[in-house]
């Protein structure tokens, strides 16, 4: 498997390419007790999850919709601007080898590469994602627009 064949799906369907993604990544909290008298060993005991944000860069295409969606969180008529996203990464013979759910995910962050005119690099745009849990498999087909349930949690699915 090659880090160079990953794919963003949202609503079932495959968005775009990217050519460098943060990868995921969960940090959890934990707190550490020493016993009296017992020297050989510790305690852990796990606190809240925390889940890094993502950040995804491709070169500029005229599809806005990542920009468009990150627009949606400032217009109080949408309510459904948190999707279950997937990043599918694929290996050479285009096989799906690991998806990533992205759990309620929403855009928090949009730039635009510096442009020069003297330049000969590529324009690149980024999105940044925050999200409140992950999934890992091997399928497509998720990706879909979501709520939160009567729990106030988002579905993983």
């Amino acid at each position: 498997m090659t880090t160079n064949r990953f794919y963003l799906e949202i609503d079932s369907s495959i968005m775009a390419s990217f050519t460098e993604c943060s990868g995921p990544s969960i940090q959890v909290e934990k707190e550490i007790y020493h016993e009296g008298g017992v020297n050989n060993q510790q305690r852990v005991f796990l606190g809240h999850t925390t889940f890094s944000d993502i950040t995804l860069k491709r070169g500029i295409t005229d599809d806005q919709s990542f920009f468009n969606w990150l627009c949606e969180i400032f217009d109080e008529e949408q309510s459904t601007t948190r999707c279950n996203v997937n990043i599918l990464v694929f290996n050479q013979a285009g096989d799906i080898m690991q998806s990533w759910t992205l759990i309620g995910a929403i855009p928090t962050a949009w730039k635009a590469s510096d442009f020069q005119a003297d330049g000969s690099t590529v324009a690149i745009e980024e999105l940044t994602m925050s999200y409140e849990g992950l999934s890992i498999g091997q399928d497509a087909g998720g990706g879909n627009r979501t709520i939160r349930n009567e729990k106030q949690f988002f579905p993983s699915s």
